[in-house]
């Protein structure tokens, strides 16, 4: 057993720290109320460290025992040392070779993998800085071409750029803080400024003057202040700034508030900036940059003018004619400088702009506009020539001066000369060519123009001047060919115009009267880049139309006789020109272009109805008849042509004849239709029991013919066959469970007949037969309403509305009978958001500004809603009907003639009323003011 002694009884070493060597020190927290004390100080450490060490007989550490001097020695420093390395109190460990060796073994790997690494690590560095560079570019790069581009930059550009000035906020910030710093004005100066000037008459005792009422004693001395008169001051004073500030003022001193100029105040008396009214400090201001550029270059003209247009706004005549003054001595080659001398000098006697026109043009005797301006000066047309006789001396191949030259000349042989000796010198210009055309004779102009095509072969203008000459001359003929060696030539030298640029010479043909020209030309070059693999007759068509827009009627007549040309049996362009000319031309020409539809077309009954329908409404009912005979012959068994017909015998009050055409149409052309047509016909002229039967016989034949029941109801209907009727109905529904008129039908007959409770049975059959339908919603609530039950009616829109939210039918219901007055446009822009575009909502929108007297605004949503669904008759008798309260009468007579060439069909006051057998001869228009006379 070994003699030494135990270890936990042997005394601790001298300066010995519990816990150091691991890092742990004694700390104090604010709970801490124990004996825990302050760690070692850094000096007791090293004295401890050093002892131990020599007690070891190893070296003292580095943390602590190597002395200051010989760590300033040490190269290596501390900032440059790894940190992982143990150094300071870990420093005292043994460190053998074994370590060594195992450190640069470890050393020797790592070096080995980063080489490895390296050269895939560079390679990702490289890109993700290029990405980022390529992404978030340098400045330099930013402007490198623009760095580039400065190498060109001659020295007078260098000079010319003028110098930043004094841009900085710094300046302009203090002098704003300085002007919106004020002060709160004591009130005995309010009131001494009141009193100032004022004569007072009233002596105190003491001898001085002093105003009545409202004194008070102030202090020991017995001086008064008068509180009430402070008041009034103070009024009268916030009274006239608040005027000042309501007229523009910008701020009013003395005050501990400013008033914005562009704000609330000034926004009430808005008026427009005069001259005379321009703050000086902005004059200033834009007079002290406009300075600064032109001294930085006096040869800049721009900052000469802009200079002397400041002057002249701000009022300065004079100053801003100085200052173009001295623009002109040092810019004398800048033309617009001269012209903007010329222009402030252009009142009185233009003596002073005579003198300035002649040193401009001493300084740029080649500048046109100079001279056209020293002309225009001149008041004697000799004068005027004088001038340009010099100035065609400087500058003979002018084009612009020999017009001016040719104008002058009032005799038109001395014109021609002219000409003559302009186009000798200018060979090229077409315009002079043509002008000489134009004054000389028929004969010479063809010369004329000959010898300009030789001198200018690829200008279209002067084809197209040849064909003009032509057709003025009488030769119509030779109009297409002159057109068609044009667009030959013009090809073979590669100046063909595009096909779109051929249409605008020749819709500028026709504005200036040439058609003939103008048909020619699309004749000649319609079809121009067109292949037959493309879609021609649309292109076509959409030609017409953007003509026929534009009000080039005789272009798009042009193009559409050319489209029928090429699709002569197309019924599409056929009716497309019809369109064209029932609007744009006249009775005879359309009746003219429906002959030749009818015979390219004989199996197309839309054009053999438009044929018979212009001549029976031209009142030529012999010649209709003939039309429709031809189309019997060519169209047998076509119903269409077989009711016009019995329309047009009906119209013309031969009953018995319609009658056996439609006996015969039934025979020979036998659809619902037609049988639809024969009963509406008989209860039309009062033969119910015909009608009946009639009736009968169709749904025989057509059981599934929902128009067939509805008519069989209505008749039992009006004879007063009530239960005949609900059987009609009845079994209609069932046989057409998805015509929803039959199920309104239906539920009508039981409401009229008291049977509430039924007519609900019957829309809750018909909800289940055609769901989300607006319309059958809509008549269970008025039905409900109209019944009384307001609360089930409410229940009932609410159900709707889940179901049907499309619906602008249910939406109009709902504002009107079930929201009061306060609540319908908020309710309306709600239906607006999730209805979209609905013509009855637009008409309900337009009703409730119409109630609240925004007439502008009922109008335009009016409108909207006949733009949206011209076919709504009660939308057309709505609108008519604003306008017979608020509308002038040429108004009144628009709306009637745009309804009744639109000619509507739908709508439920329009149907109701336009259906009905005692209506069944009233016109558009007539039916158009009977519906608006019951609407509610």
């Amino acid at each position: 057993m070994s003699g030494r002694k135990d270890f936990l009884s042997q005394p601790a070493p001298e300066n010995y720290v519990a816990g150091l060597g691991r890092g742990a020190t004694g700390f104090t927290t604010r709970s801490d109320l124990g004996p825990a004390r302050e760690g070692p100080s850094e000096e007791q450490i090293k004295d401890a460290l050093a002892k131990r060490a020599a007690a070891l007989g190893n070296a003292p550490p580095t943390a602590y025992g190597v002395s200051d001097k010989k760590k300033e020695e040490d190269d290596d420093d501390e900032r440059f040392q790894d940190p992982e390395n143990e150094t300071g109190l870990f420093a005292s460990g043994n460190y053998d070779r074994d370590d060594d060796e195992a450190d640069r073994i470890y050393q020797d790997v790592d070096e080995r993998m980063d080489k490895r690494r390296k050269s895939r690590r560079e390679a990702r560095e490289k890109a993700e800085r290029d990405e980022y560079e390529r992404n978030n570019p340098k400045i330099q790069q930013q402007f490198a071409d623009l760095k580039r581009a400065l190498g060109g930059v001659t020295d007078e550009e260098w000079a010319s750029i003028p110098e930043i000035g004094d841009l900085t906020g710094k300046n302009r910030r203090n002098k704003q803080n300085q002007r919106e710093r004020f002060y709160a004005v004591p009130d005995s100066v309010l009131a001494g400024a009141r009193d100032a000037g004022q004569m007072d008459t009233t002596v105190q005792e003491d001898g001085q003057a002093n105003g009545a009422g409202g004194a008070s004693l102030d202090g020991a001395d017995g001086v008064m202040t008068n509180f009430a008169d402070i008041g009034a001051a103070r009024d009268k004073v916030l009274q006239v700034r608040l005027d000042q500030a309501a007229q523009g003022t910008e701020t009013v001193s003395g005050t501990s508030t400013t008033i914005d100029p562009k704000g609330y105040l000034t926004s009430l008396s808005k008026s427009e900036l005069k001259a005379g009214e321009i703050p000086v400090a902005d004059v200033n201001r834009a007079r002290t940059l406009l300075d600064s550029v032109i001294k930085t270059n006096m040869k800049h003209g721009p900052g000469w003018i802009a200079a002397a247009r400041l002057e002249e706004y701000a009022g300065k005549i004079v100053a801003a004619r100085n200052k173009i003054a001295k623009g002109c001595e040092f810019c004398p080659k800048n033309e617009d400088v001269w012209l903007e001398a010329i222009r402030l000098n252009n009142t009185g006697d233009l003596h002073n702009a005579k003198v300035i026109a002649a040193n401009a043009i001493k300084n740029n005797n080649r500048s046109v506009r100079l001279w056209i301006e020293a002309m225009k000066l001149e008041h004697l047309p000799a004068a005027k020539k004088r001038v340009l006789r010099q100035a065609l001396d400087n500058v003979p191949q002018s084009v612009a001066i020999w017009k001016e030259a040719v104008n002058l000349e009032e005799d038109p042989a001395d014109a021609r000369l002219l000409l003559w000796k302009a186009t000798e010198i200018i060979p090229l210009s077409v315009e002079l060519w043509l002008a000489l055309a134009r004054l000389e004779t028929p004969e010479n102009a063809q010369k004329i123009l000959n010898k300009a095509l030789a001198a200018i072969p690829t200008s279209h203008e002067i084809w197209i001047a040849g064909g003009r000459l032509q057709e003025q001359m009488g030769n119509e003929g030779r109009v297409a060919k002159l057109m068609n060696n044009a667009m030959k030539s013009l090809a073979k030298k590669s100046a063909m115009l595009s096909r779109e640029e051929w249409i605008e010479q020749a819709e500028k043909c026709e504005e200036e009267g040439a058609p003939i020209t103008g048909k020619a030309i699309i004749d000649s070059a319609i079809g121009w880049g067109l292949d037959e693999d493309d879609d021609r007759k649309k292109i076509w068509l959409d030609d017409a139309k953007a003509c026929t827009a534009r009000g080039n009627y005789q272009t798009a007549r042009a193009i559409y006789a050319h489209a029928l040309e090429v699709f002569s049996s197309s019924s599409t362009v056929w009716v497309a020109a019809a369109d064209m000319e029932r609007t744009h031309g006249t009775k005879e020409s359309l009746i003219e272009l429906l002959e030749k539809s009818v015979a390219a077309c004989p199996k197309n009954h839309e054009l053999w109805m438009q044929l018979a329908r212009e001549q029976w409404q031209q009142g030529n009912l012999h010649d209709a008849r003939v039309v429709l005979g031809r189309a019997f012959d060519s169209n047998p068994n076509n119903e269409d042509i077989w009711l016009a017909a019995v329309k047009l015998e009906a119209d013309d009050e031969k009953y018995d004849q319609a009658r056996d055409l439609l006996s015969t149409a039934r025979t020979e052309a036998g659809t619902d239709r037609t049988w639809i047509k024969s009963v509406a016909f008989e209860r039309q002229y009062g033969d119910r029991d015909t009608a009946l039967d009639l009736v009968n016989q169709g749904l025989q034949l057509f059981p599934k013919a929902a128009k067939l029941w509805m008519m069989k109801g209505q008749l039992y209907e009006s004879k007063g066959m009530i239960p005949q009727a609900r059987e009609a109905y009845g079994t209609g529904t069932r046989a057409c469970p998805k015509s929803v008129p039959l199920w309104l039908l239906a539920s009508r007959l039981e409401e009229k007949a008291g049977v509430i409770v039924k007519a609900r049975s019957i829309l809750d059959r018909a909800r289940l037969a055609v769901p989300h339908n607006g319309q059958l919603w809509t008549e269970t609530v008025r039905l409900e309403r109209r019944a009384g039950n307001m609360q089930a009616a409410n229940q009932k829109m609410a159900q709707a509305l889940q179901e049907v939210t499309d619906s602008g039918l249910l939406w109009s219901e709902k504002i009107w009978h079930l929201e009061p007055r306060t609540q319908r446009k908020p309710r309306s822009l709600e239906a607006i958001r999730k209805v979209d575009n609905d013509p009855i909502l637009f008409v309900t929108v337009a009703r409730i500004f119409w109630g609240e007297r925004k007439l502008d605004k009922a109008a335009s949503w009016f409108q909207k809603a006949v733009v949206l669904d011209p076919d709504d008759g009660d939308t057309w008798a709505w609108w008519y009907k604003f306008l017979l309260q608020h509308g002038t009468e040429e108004k009144q007579q628009e709306i009637v003639s745009k309804c009744v060439l639109n000619d509507p069909k739908h709508g439920e006051m329009w149907q109701a009323v336009a259906k009905a057998p005692e209506n069944a001869k009233m016109s558009i228009e007539e039916v158009l003011k009977l519906v608006a006379s019951r609407l509610q």
